[in-house]
């Protein structure tokens, strides 16, 4: 296999990749990827590697304030920890070692890097002026930690996990159950009430979580839960090519906002927000404000329009 095609074949599909990860994140991705699998080593342990090198990311630039040094180890530490990102999944398509366990972990290792992020912003914004041109404004002082807290869970989180999903409905249509990761939280709770703390401790704790993430994600989207459940009542898992090339038609476009709003582009949001904060102590702000305004607003249109697709096709389906 010529390593064009190899890299291809680590791809989850060319519809859901961005051009980013295409032509620079994939292939650095896949060396590793080689790399880890001829010492053995299982995409899981890249995974936790990963997490290490987020966090120390973050704690980077914690101390980035007028320091170009901390900045740009900080941001480099980001980036490698994404590179391991992808090589862990590209190493589990390789190998066909993918595991829910394996997914779950992923999703945990972003979301360590940004918990590490945020705190970095808190403690940089503690000193700084609530508002920066008001020669009285207070400090945002302790105050800045609930507020970033709100903006983490409730707007970062939220975004990101309906793009995850949004992504995997789409290979759902393309590549079917197999080719994509659709998971359903009322499978996982069973799964959940069966284990027992006692035997599986950390797969109960990390399973307990991913219910309440895959819970919220089908909470977002009523409109698909209800076409999902009539397409497996009249088709089960083998959907007709028509009905399949209108979804796919429809949700392409959708694509490029869920991939804005997953780790590219708040990556590089990011780096620019520090970047500038080394010599204007006070620009870190604009990392969370940019997720307030433009990344939620992204992620309010691709919400509405990705409903509105579904209720079309739903009641195409019930008028055929």
């Amino acid at each position: 296999m010529s390593s064009d095609s190899q890299l291809r074949s680590t791809f989850k599909s060319r519809d859901t990749e961005e051009n980013i990860d295409i032509y620079f994140t994939r292939p650095i991705g896949l060396l590793w990827a080689r790399a880890f699998n001829s010492f053995g080593v299982h995409p899981n342990v890249v995974t936790v590697l990963s997490i290490f090198i987020g966090v120390a990311a973050g704690v980077f630039m914690a101390f980035g304030e007028g320091s170009w040094e901390n900045t740009l180890i900080g941001i480099a530490l980001l980036m490698w920890a994404n590179f391991y990102d992808s090589a862990d999944g590209q190493m589990a398509r390789m190998t066909g070692k993918k595991t829910l366990w394996g997914r779950i972990l992923d999703g945990f290792a972003g979301d360590v890097w940004f918990v590490g992020i945020y705190a970095a912003i808190a403690l940089r914004l503690m000193r700084q002026s609530v508002f920066p041109f008001w020669d009285e404004s207070p400090l945002w002082s302790w105050w800045i930690f609930p507020v970033l807290y709100y903006v983490g869970f409730h707007i970062h989180a939220v975004q990101s996990r309906l793009a995850d999903y949004y992504r995997n409905i789409h290979l759902y249509f393309i590549k079917g159950e197999s080719g994509s990761e659709l998971d359903r939280s009322e499978k996982l709770r069973e799964e959940y009430r069966r284990l027992a703390w006692r035997d599986r401790f950390a797969w109960k704790l990390f399973l307990r979580f991913y219910c309440d993430y895959t819970a919220g994600q089908e909470k977002d989207t009523p409109a698909f839960q209800a076409f999902k459940r009539e397409l497996e009542a009249r088709y089960g898992r083998v959907l007709p090519e028509e009905l399949v090339a209108d979804f796919r038609r429809g949700s392409l476009p959708l694509m490029k906002w869920a991939n804005a709003i997953t780790f590219n582009w708040r990556a590089f949001t990011l780096y620019f927000s520090l970047s500038v904060g080394v010599v204007v102590p006070w620009f870190v702000v604009f990392y969370p404000l940019c997720e307030l305004t433009v990344f939620h607003f992204i992620y309010l249109r691709m919400r509405r329009r990705h409903e509105s697709l579904c209720r079309r096709l739903h009641a195409q389906l019930l008028a055929s």
